[in-house]
Parts: C-alpha cells; structure tokens; sequence
C-alpha cells in the first residue's frame, strides 16, 4: 500500500490532463513557429491555454507568458525589474522559496540592489507596520515580493493589503502563488499584484510548464534571448504539450474548486482531531486559525529517539511525507522557514499536504502507522 501525503511538493497527473497531452503528443505536433496548418494548430492551443490562465487571475490575455516553471518566471522577474525598471530596494522575507532568496541573494551579491527581509513572527506572518515602515522611509525606486502562501508551513498573506500599500508608496509588487493558484482565487487586479508567478505541477498539471503574469505597466526586457516566441519575451520552442496540460489541469481546478476546497478541509481536520486526541505534545508550525493553506498541516513532533526516523518510518510504511529539515555534511537541521519561525531544534517537524485523490482511509492508516512511532497520550 503507498500513500501520497506530499502534495505541496508536487501532485499526481489528473487523469483527463494525461488524456489532453496524450491527444497532443501524437496529433499536434507542429511548431508553433510556422505558418502552415500544423504550427498553426499548436499555435492555438497556446493561445487558448494563455486565455484560460488569464481568466483565472483576471489578468489581460498578453499579460501571461509561460515559463519552464516559476523558479525561471520568479528569477525573470526579479533579476530584470532591477536591470529594466531601475528598481534599487527589494523588501522580502525570510521565509520565501530558495528560487525567490537565492535569487535575491544573487542580487544583493552583485550589489545591484538593496535587499532587506521583514520580521516574520513565530507562526510565519510578516510585519505589515514594518513594511509600511519601510516604504514611506525609502524614496528609491522599490518592488516588494512576498509569496502568496508558504509551502513549508501553510501561512496565507493578505494580497490585498500588502497590494494597497505598494500602490499607496508608488512601490512594485511581485508574488510566488505557486501553492494558490488552481486552488484558491487570485485576482491581480483587485490585489493590485504587477508580477505573478506559478507553475502547473502544483495542480495537478504537467512538471516543467508554468507561467507569469507582467503587468502591461511594466515591461521587463527576455531573459532567454533568441526567436520571439512568447512576444519576445521568453525564447526557444514552446512546450505545446505542457502548455496544454497546465490550462487542462487549471481548468479542471477552476471547476472543482469549492468541493475539492471542502474535501481538503475535512482531511486535515479530521487528521489534526486525531493527533491531537491521541499523541503526546503535538504542536503545529504555521497559522491554524485563519489565513493559512488548507492543504497543508505542518505538524511539530516532540523529540524522542525514533523522532529523527520519522519521514523514513513513514515512507517504510508507504506513506510519502515531507521532513522540513536540510542536511549537511551528514548532520540534520531545520529549514530556512523553521528557523526564521524559531521553532525549537530538537523537535522533528514532518509536513503532511493533501490532494483531492486522498481519503479518509488514508488518514486513518497515516494515524495507525504514526501510533508505532511517537509517543501516545498516557
């Protein structure tokens, strides 16, 4: 028996997605390029898939352009908002994707850029007051860039006040919505969002296919340079098949949303009512009441002898979960997110994230296995 409790790292392909790019790879061959029937049929699907994301987070249709995945589209749009639009001041934190700090990271290296990382408090919610701090003391050009919904721990930032304050201090503002978009509603406008980035494989579309959303306010120059593919913004061959399959799969998520939204819910609830009825010190890292991921339950085990074995005791047991720690030079420690939480050392945090393919049987059995591995409630 194997169970898939992972999603927040990548998602199963949804059988009518696989349908969608079967029928493609075989029929719709073409390069989009050319001008025949064959390119412009694949030509079609692109622009169709471009018109779907659009719809999805209200965006224009020629504000969407797709990417090998959102490491590229987060890279595209911080790198070059600082070579084209000047900008001299990023304001992150410290708990973002190593796509978005690495790249900052970059920046700052080359002194391109001023980077400066908000207070986040211990469930992982940035300081507003500091960023609003922040803005009204610098008059340079600035963008802010905070994800959408961390993947580590679930906490949920509100677009909308982070989007009205960068409006209200002439400041750009860029989101990583990797683990939002398809299953919860974005909408740039109203969040007042001039970058966006995602990518399929995180609902239930294909890997190496996302996309960004640029404002038409604010043009960056290619960072792949070569055709004019994507407008001239992104060169080289489109991946029709994977484009197909991420506005198949977007669609499908649009769709369902609310009932799988719902089945989610009752998972995680009906998993956090049992661990916290039968296991001893159990504490959970992230938002719980409010503003948080409803798919992901990042749960903090006490520290015992087995603790560390965790996630490899559960993937024994057919049970794929997710440890939030690094390793190096074979010693273990927290992630970059657990430690800017201050979540204690010496405890083993294992993330569960759930998909619609889930059960409660499922749950049932994850409760089962994890009662032979960490200390139950005397």
């Amino acid at each position: 028996m194997r169970i898939y409790f992972d999603n927040a790292s990548t998602t199963p392909l949804d059988p009518e997605v696989v349908k969608v790019m079967s029928q493609v790879l075989v029929e719709d061959f073409g390069n989009p390029s050319s001008i025949h029937y064959f390119g412009r049929k694949s030509k079609s699907i692109i622009e169709n898939a471009r018109k779907i994301v659009a719809k999805e987070i209200n965006a224009a249709v020629n504000e969407i352009f797709f990417t090998s995945s959102a490491s590229e589209a987060n890279n595209t749009i911080l790198k070059n908002a600082v070579k084209d639009l000047e900008v001299r001041h990023i304001i992150s934190s410290p708990t973002e994707h190593p796509c978005v700090i690495n790249s900052l990271n970059a920046i700052a290296d080359k002194q391109l850029c001023k980077v400066t990382y908000l207070t986040v408090d211990h469930q992982g919610n940035i300081d507003l007051s500091q960023l609003e701090q922040l803005l009204a003391s610098d008059s340079t050009k600035k963008m802010v860039s905070i994800m959408h919904g961390n993947n580590e721990i679930g906490t949920v930032v509100q677009l909308n006040k982070i989007g009205a304050l960068c409006r209200q201090y002439d400041t750009l503002f860029h989101s990583d919505a990797v683990q939002t978009i398809g299953k919860y509603a974005v909408d740039v406008q109203a969040a007042k969002i001039d970058f966006l980035s995602a990518t399929a494989h995180k609902f239930h579309g294909p890997k190496g296919i996302g996309f960004m959303y640029i404002s038409n306010d604010h043009i960056l120059s290619p960072y792949v340079h070569g055709g004019a593919q994507e407008r001239n913004m992104r060169a080289g061959t489109e991946n029709v098949v994977g484009i197909a399959g991420l506005a198949e799969a977007l669609s499908i998520a649009a769709k369902h949303r609310s009932e799988v939204l719902s089945h989610i819910i009752d998972l995680r609830q009906k998993l956090k009512q049992a661990l916290d009825a039968v296991f001893e010190d159990i504490k959970y890292n992230g938002n719980q009441d409010s503003d948080y991921l409803h798919h992901v339950l990042s749960v903090s085990f006490p520290p015992t002898p087995k603790a560390d074995l965790l996630v490899m005791n559960l993937d024994i047991a057919g049970i794929a979960a997710s440890s939030a720690s690094a390793c190096s030079a074979g010693i273990e420690e927290d992630s970059h997110v657990l430690k800017a939480i201050g979540h204690p050392e010496e405890r083993k945090t294992i993330r569960f994230s759930f998909s619609k393919y889930n059960t409660e049987d499922e749950v049932n059995y994850l409760i089962e296995k994890l009662q032979t591995m960490t200390p139950l409630k005397k």
